[in-house]
Order: C-alpha cells, then structure tokens, then sequence
C-alpha cells in the first residue's frame, strides 16, 4: 500500500517528483524517497515521515537530473521501522538500477534464498522490494549481454520477472543511462497508470507513470492510460515510449479495497472512477439497509470522514433521509486505518474527529463508513456519537465483513486483527456498540463496481471472500506474516510511545521472544 511515481523528461524532475508524492500522500505516510539520474549518476534522498518532513531545499537542491522515480510508503512487508528500508532501492549492476515498487511479493522468502543460492545475490533488509529488485537486475544481466541494452532485451527481463516472481507488484525503475521501466503484475492487483505533459513549457516531451491518475492530473499531464496486467513500458533516454505484453496469461483482477477506501476518489483506475464506484456502493449499501431495517427508523445519514462520503450520499438520498456532516476532521493527523498499532489508532480518533452535538442530540442516526477492519475506530465513534445525545446509532458499512488477512499490500495481514473473523454480525454489532449494523454483501459489491467496466475478469477481493488470485498461498505464509507482526508491532499497542523505532529495538524483541520460548 504505497504511492508510486517515474518521470522522465527534458527538464529537472525533482519538483515535479515532490509535487506528485504530495498527491499520493494517502497511500503511505511512514516514509519518502526520491531519485534522480543525471547522465549514468544517481542522487537519492530517503528518509522516515511524510513527504514535506522528509524533504528540505537543501535536499532538493542535491537531486539534478531530468528523469527520476519517488515513493511514498506505508510498510506492509518488511521492518516497519527501519530507514534502511525506505524506497527507493539501488543495485550497481548490471547498468545502475533503480527501483520502487507498490505491493506485496508473496513469495518474498523462497526468491531471497534462491537469490542467495543460485543468483549469487546478497539481500540485507528483510524488504521484499530488496529482493524484486535483484531479480530484475539478475534478469537484465541474462537478457542485455550484447551492448547497447535494448528495449526487447528490457521485454525479456520482466517476462522472466513474470516467471519467478509472485504476488502483487505495481513497479518503476531507472535504468542508468538508458531509460525508465515500468510494469505490473499479471493480475493487474496493484494500480499503475501513466500520461503526457510538455516539459515546463520547452515543447519537450514528458511521460510521467503513477499510481494513480490523480498524480498525473494535479501536475498538469494527460492521463494515457492504465498500464495492463503483465505489461511493460520502457521509455528510452530520447523519450520514445515501448511497450510489450511480458506474461503469459495476464488477466485484470484489480484489488476492490482500492475503489472502498485506498484511493482518492478524484482518480481513475483501470477505467473505473473512484467516485462513481463509491456512489454505486452507496446505492447497493441502501438496498441491502431496507431489506434489514425500516428507514423511517433513521433521522438523518451522517458519514464518518472521509472516503465515505460518496457512499452516505447516496445511500441518504436513495432512502429519503436527509444527509448531514456530523464529524469534523482535523486534517492534520494521518489516516487512522495507516497507523501501525491499536493505541496509536485508538488515541489518535478522538484528536482526529469532533462530534458536532446538533446533528446528534435526540436523532436517531445512521453512521456510514467505508469499511469496517479492526473495529477500533468504529467503537469510539459509536460512543462519541453516544455522548454527543444521539438517541439511537446505526451503523452501516460500505464494504463487506473483512473476515480474512490481506497478503497483497493492505495492512490486514493477521486474522487476529479483524474484528470480523470467526465473528457473527451480531457479535462483531454487541463489540462496536451500535444499535444496528448493516453491511454491503460481497456478491453486491463486485457487482457495484464492476458495471463501471465490463472488461474486467474480477477483482481481488480475498479480505473479504477468502480467494487469493495468484493460487499461492498457504497457512505457512500466513504464519509468517504473523510471526512478523508480532515482532514489528506488539510493543507499539503495549505503551503510549511504542518501541524505539529501530532496528536494535527490534532486535531487543526478537531477542526476548527466543528468552521465553
């Protein structure tokens, strides 16, 4: 669950960069990193924390070049605490190459030793970003042996990425001296799109991909279209853009949490508008309330900031209720739902939401949400709208009971950590403290979203009806992820500060779990 974004162009890119990891803001606030390349020169800046903390002038300053890549991230493999695993990631052979990447290798582990064995590789993070860049780079090596690298040399290397490499990845790298690569994964589960722009005004060309299309709209570029599932585009130093079709049987199942909450609704993925996929949610969400409950029982519809608005709108103005803003947000405290550890979500929606005790007092009232995952968020707020005199609160979710882990980049990667596994309704309705809740049904969801575009095959949707697309997944990965969990985050809900946020605090845990095992 991260931003992405690549430009190459015939002027300076840092800005330009730093501009679009701003619109992506959303999709990660733990870290930010920017690479540019000058020539066959690579200047980078990484660092924890949101994009304007991580970058200064002087930084800015140091980052010549007209092509160059950024990530923002929010780590969902990996050390989440550890700097050194911030993207971007470097390889010096073969060319120089540079990487970012948006997603989840699910077969991260069983490459890095391979990687180790056969590749005579060294990975040294546990970042499976780290691993798929040394992939492409061991596949480059194998398919561009003649100089110049060409770009069907380039084709031959992501196909044999397609080949070894398993899960979700949305991806972009430089190639030093020749140009920037992208390509996505065969099931097209993580978003990458790209677009046009001229080049500060000189009449030069200039291509920009990202994650989504409102990163290409907010710097003044023309959105193209969405790079295709197991597709890749290179773009040469001169600006020529080639494409080819790199895996085998690719096939668009895009991850549905996109469309629920993770992107902005201003963007278009794979030809679906994010806000007419939320307005249909919202519509299916009011029939499924009026085969539960009487609407007359309800005063007024009130969603609970942000993404969910379009969804309450709808729903509102399909059950003949009226809509109003009950919460107010303070923007400047991140996404709840992005912050590793329950105390630090717990404590951080009171300072992120006010009750405005109006639209509450003697109502009867109807909360909607996006989504509902570890209930947290969703408990406090019952209780405020409680506090604030509501007579009766309602809730209702956009998305389907999450009742399953997310191995694919979303920050659900635990069953331990869903509200809604091996809950009933009424279990998950008691645990919340609503007086009702009503959630969308998967079948109605798929079919909510997907009218928008009849060429999808699916989507991704395994946290909430249990299938895993790439048909890789075993109870030893899901293990794994929890093993890791726990060693990354148990700390973080056991104190109001949490650990450290190093690597030797990590290692200090690991070291106590061996002592009592």
């Amino acid at each position: 669950m991260c931003g992405i974004v690549g430009v190459i162009s015939s002027t300076p890119v840092n800005q330009l960069i730093y501009d679009a990891l701003l619109l992506l803001q959303h999709r990660g606030q733990d870290a930010a990193g920017i690479v540019t390349m000058q020539g066959t020169k690579c200047f980078m800046h990484k660092a924890r924390g949101m994009v304007r903390d991580v970058f200064r002038t002087r930084n800015m300053r140091a980052l010549p070049g007209n092509v160059g890549l950024g990530q923002v991230r929010y780590p969902t493999a990996g050390n989440a605490y550890s700097e050194e695993e911030a993207q971007p990631f470097y390889v010096n052979a073969p060319y120089g190459i540079v990487l970012v990447h948006n997603g989840n290798l699910t077969n991260a582990q069983a490459l890095k030793q391979e990687l180790f064995d056969v590749d005579r590789r060294h990975i040294n993070t546990e970042s499976d970003t780290e691993v798929l860049i040394n992939v492409l780079a061991h596949e480059l090596e194998r398919s561009g042996r003649t100089l110049p690298l060409t770009p069907d040399q380039v084709f031959e290397a992501v196909a044999a990425v397609h080949r070894r490499v398993k899960g979700s990845y949305a991806v972009v790298a430089l190639i030093a001296g020749h140009g920037l690569l992208a390509f996505r994964d065969p099931y097209g589960i993580r978003p990458l799109c790209f677009g046009e722009g001229e080049g500060s005004g000189d009449g030069g060309r200039e291509i920009m991909v990202a994650s989504e299309s409102v990163a290409l709209e907010g710097t003044g570029h023309r959105l193209t279209r969405d790079v295709a599932p197991g597709e890749a585009i290179f773009i040469d130093e001169a600006g020529r853009l080639h494409s080819r079709q790199c895996a085998a049987a690719p096939t668009l199942n895009p991850c549905i949490f996109e469309f629920v909450y993770l992107a902005r609704p201003d963007s278009v993925l794979d030809g679906i508008s994010v806000y007419h996929a939320r307005l249909n949610l919202g519509e299916s969400l009011a029939q499924r309330l009026i085969s539960t409950m009487p609407p007359s029982a309800i005063d007024v519809v009130i969603p609970i900031p942000e993404s969910s608005r379009p969804s309450a709108m709808q729903l509102a103005h399909r059950i003949g209720k009226p809509y109003r803003e009950g919460f107010v947000k303070n923007r400047y405290v991140g996404r709840t739902f992005i912050m590793p550890g329950q105390a630090v979500r717990k404590k951080s929606v009171r300072q992120k939401l006010n009750a405005i005790g109006m639209e509450f007092k003697g109502r009867n009232v109807l909360l909607v949400d996006d989504s509902i995952v570890r209930g947290t968020t969703s408990r406090e707020i019952v209780q405020m709208a409680r506090e604030a005199g509501a007579n009766k609160v309602y809730l209702a979710s956009a998305a389907p009971p999450v009742r399953h882990p997310n191995v694919y980049g979303i920050d659900m990667p635990t069953k331990e950590e869903l509200i809604a596994h091996g809950r009933s309704i009424e279990e998950i309705r008691q645990y919340i403290g609503a007086d009702a809740l009503i959630y969308q049904d998967v079948d109605a969801m798929k079919r909510a979203v997907g009218a928008l575009n009849k060429s999808l095959a699916g989507f991704e949707a395994s946290c909430f009806d249990g299938r895993y697309i790439t048909g890789d997944v075993t109870a030893s990965d899901f293990a794994a992820l929890q093993a890791q969990r726990r060693l990354q985050f148990d700390l973080v809900d056991g104190g109001d500060d949490g650990p450290g946020r190093s690597r030797l605090a990590l290692q200090g845990a690991a070291e106590g779990a061996e002592e009592r095992a």
